[in-house]
């Protein structure tokens, strides 16, 4: 197999479902979704190594268009595409759509090389993976702009560049990177500043749930201390394994097999946290109303019993909701899919693709080694251990650490150099940890929304959204249309 070759071809480089990260960094957490709108694909020819004149080699990436607002002189709308397939929904909802109505905008989608179906080599193994990194992935907007500019006769209008999450950071660097392209860019929820051990997220998730119920983190401090107390005999196993639903009886043969499943689990509560209370039924997401309320409701009702059988009545909640039939906790099956480097893979979607990002230019590794959070049992040294147990033995902390640092040289982390670029953040969001959060000039423009979550200014606009969104969308189209006359 592809997988074999790959371990066999182990390089060590120093080097985005939604678009707003079907991945919460390092791990796929939200499964995919079935795309409620159809939308034609197109397809451009793009480079597939931008960086070495002598390689002539091309592949198609995917793109998408919406014409139906343009005018001659309006400006073009860029949304980048991230760590997963990029959805159609977009193309007819989001707040840019309500901008490109208002502005009169050209509208255009980039997959992201390597995810989705915009496929650069035959198969994802560690060899062929050397082209999928930031750079690369700016260069393809970069040569995509160039060539529909030309193609189209679009001549001086001007092109924004949107994304959120890891597209977010994309969008920064873009204009960054190519300011005689990109005219502004809006980022949301951008964490642009790399860092090996993101331990601060957890922190976050927990000021985030005890934000209405001050003790919902503790009870789900004595929830995850009691499962991980059950763990020390194997005669609870079956009892673990039924109570939260295993795909398969549990096996605890390894320190990564106890940090795999306490992880697993964990990240249910990390991924409710993140998206909570946002508006992604749009794009098919099927646990939208499962909301941290809902999470801390049950932790603080004792009619559930224990915090433990509370804990295990929120997993089966959410669980429900997502309508999965169980929970896959098996580090032995998540490391044989994620060494699948075939398209058709388990790991395809994006998990196989986005971890090798990780492990080669941002790390983001949401440890459990904070001691201000409700979780215990998953270390840093699990989350680059994955590194080498996926890609290739050679990987270590320096290695990974090597990536991080030349990230941040490249694009200057939090302290960005850049123009007419906007940071809107959630405060909920554990991601506005690594974050602009305070705006860096009179056109480097942070926006903090209070009580919102991640990439909030981006979804549609509903009646239950937290109050502060409209005035957020408000100042940043005052502010698209101040830097477009």
């Amino acid at each position: 197999m592809c997988a074999m070759a790959g371990a066999q071809l182990c390089v060590l480089l120093y080097l985005g479902a939604s678009l707003c990260s079907g991945f919460t960094y390092g791990r796929f957490r939200r499964r995919p979704s079935e795309f409620p709108v159809t939308v034609q694909d197109h397809w451009f020819q793009q480079k597939l190594d931008h960086f070495n004149g002598a390689d002539t080699r091309v592949w198609n990436q995917r793109y998408y268009v919406n014409d139906s607002f343009t005018k001659d002189n309006g400006p073009i709308f860029l949304m980048i595409g991230g760590e997963g397939t990029a959805n159609p929904a977009w193309m007819t909802q989001g707040t840019w759509i309500t901008y490109a109505e208002k502005l009169r905008a050209l509208c255009f989608l980039l997959e992201h090389r390597f995810y989705g179906k915009s496929h650069p080599t035959e198969n994802m193994s560690v060899d062929n993976l050397r082209y999928l990194s930031s750079q690369q992935a700016l260069a393809d907007l970069a040569h995509f702009q160039v060539v529909m500019t030309e193609k189209l006769g679009l001549g001086n209008r001007k092109w924004i560049v949107f994304g959120g999450s890891y597209p977010g950071c994309l969008a920064a660097w873009y204009r960054l990177k190519f300011p005689h392209l990109a005219h502004a860019a809006v980022a949301s929820s951008a964490p642009v500043q790399a860092v090996l051990n993101f331990s601060e997220y957890l922190d976050v998730v927990q000021s985030s749930l005890a934000r209405n119920h001050s003790g919902c983190p503790k009870m789900m401090k004595v929830a995850s201390d009691t499962l991980i107390e059950l763990l020390l005999y194997k005669e609870n196993y079956e009892k673990i394994t039924r109570d939260f639903n295993l795909c398969k009886p549990l096996e605890i043969n390894s320190k990564m097999d106890l940090a795999f499943l306490l992880d697993t689990i964990a990240e249910y509560i990390m991924d409710i946290v993140q998206y909570n209370n946002d508006n992604r039924e749009f794009e098919g997401v099927k646990n939208t109303n499962i909301t941290i309320q809902v999470v801390c409701d049950i932790m603080a009702n004792e009619s559930w019993g224990s915090p433990y059988d509370r804990y295990v009545e929120v997993l089966h909640t959410i669980i429900k909701a997502t309508q999965e039939k169980c929970i896959e906790a098996s580090y032995q099956t998540y490391v044989q899919d994620m060494r699948d480097c075939r398209w058709e893979g388990a790991a395809s979607t994006g998990g196989r693709q986005w971890m090798y990002q990780t492990c080669t230019e941002f790390g983001y590794f949401q440890s459990s080694d904070s001691t201000s959070q409700p979780f215990s049992g998953f270390p840093l040294s699990y989350h680059i251990q994955q590194c080498a147990d996926i890609y290739c033995s050679e990987f270590n902390s320096s290695v990974v650490t090597a990536g991080i640092q030349q990230t941040n040289e490249n694009y200057g982390g939090l302290n960005i150099q850049s123009s007419r670029t906007i940071f809107p953040n959630g405060l909920i969001d554990p991601w506005h940890a690594l974050g602009i959060n305070r705006s860096l000039s009179s056109d480097v423009v942070a926006i903090p929304m209070q009580d919102a979550a991640h990439c909030a200014d981006m979804y549609p606009a509903r009646i239950q959204e937290p109050p502060i969104l409209p005035a957020v969308r408000k100042h940043i189209y005052e502010l698209l249309t101040k830097w477009l006359q």
